[in-house]
């Protein structure tokens, strides 16, 4: 067995075949440069697992596949295994593994046609009063069962809908006991004819303004495939989702909210906290969606 250190804090594993197990363990230093350069970034035209869609990435930007991201999720920022996405993108000129690394996690929900007929109906400070509900009574749980709180603080940025290019933004920080810097969790939902486009930046809060910079550049040159694009639904074979934007925005906190932290001391509360942190959340939402008349059935 031989133990990379990376840093002299992350420890990769390597089996070895049965008969050089008696050869002593050796210990050598993986830099970080040394560790970006195994994931094995890629660059340009990148097309996604499954061909759902396709990324034409600027020079300011590399890809992971789903095994380096999982690797640097887990590895490199301590999150828990088991993250199933579509990859990663990451800026070319800075470390993930550095301060003022980050990256874009990719997933793909595939719920259905997600309707956005509720664009311009949804009021968007009545349903993040909902959210910070929710949030508060999820964390009161934690505390509770001898974790650290975790409290939705806000939108850092409102959502906002792109009704031409069908695409969701919105941003929120988060703040928890183990941190001095919130954290930021800057989302967008990129709608498709049988599901949607999921794109998180991980990062802290110090980081939004690069983040609010960078994203529209990459959101540029990300689409769906032909075949997969919203506007070819077809209402007699397709299936429709059973939410709308509005619970989409609020779903997201649910989904990714235990995922995506670069704080090792997070690790273990997000560990039993994101089932929790689901259930509070869709009963907060079920009670918006139930009296808010302005929020139509998909």
């Amino acid at each position: 067995m031989k133990t990379l250190t990376l840093g002299g804090a992350i420890s990769l594993v390597l089996l070895l075949p049965a008969v050089q197990a008696q050869e002593p363990v050796a210990e050598e230093t993986l830099t970080p440069d040394e560790f970006i350069t195994a994931l094995d970034p890629q660059e340009g035209h990148i097309s996604l697992p499954g061909g759902i869609a396709e990324l034409n990435l600027p020079s300011t930007f590399r890809y992971l596949s789903p095994d380096s991201t999982e690797t640097l999720l887990v590895e490199g920022w301590g999150n828990p295994p088991g993250n199933e996405t579509l990859g990663m993108v990451i800026p070319t000129h800075i470390n993930p593994l550095e301060q003022a690394g980050w990256g874009i996690v990719i997933t793909y929900d595939e719920d259905g046609y997600v309707s956005d007929a509720d664009a311009e109906e949804i009021n968007y400070d009545e349903l993040l009063g909902q959210m910070k509900e929710s949030s508060q009574q999820e964390s009161d749980q934690r505390v509770e069962a001898g974790y650290g709180k975790m409290l939705l603080a806000g939108w850092a940025e409102p959502p906002r809908y792109e009704k031409d290019s069908h695409k969701l933004y919105w941003a929120q920080e988060f703040v928890t006991d183990y941190t001095e810097e919130n954290s930021l969790n800057y989302n967008i939902r990129v709608l498709g004819r049988q599901g949607v486009l999921v794109l998180n930046a991980v990062a802290g809060m110090n980081q939004i303004d690069r983040i609010r910079e960078e994203m529209p550049r990459l959101l540029a040159v990300t689409e769906f495939t032909a075949g997969n694009r919203y506007e070819e639904f077809d209402a007699s074979t397709d299936r429709v989702a059973e939410y709308g934007l509005a619970a989409l925005v609020a779903g997201g906190v649910a989904a990714k909210m235990g995922l995506f932290t670069k704080f090792f001391a997070l690790l273990l509360a997000f560990k039993k906290g994101i089932f929790i942190v689901g259930a509070a959340l869709v009963a907060g939402v079920s009670r918006w969606l139930g009296r808010n008349k302005n929020t139509p059935d998909v």
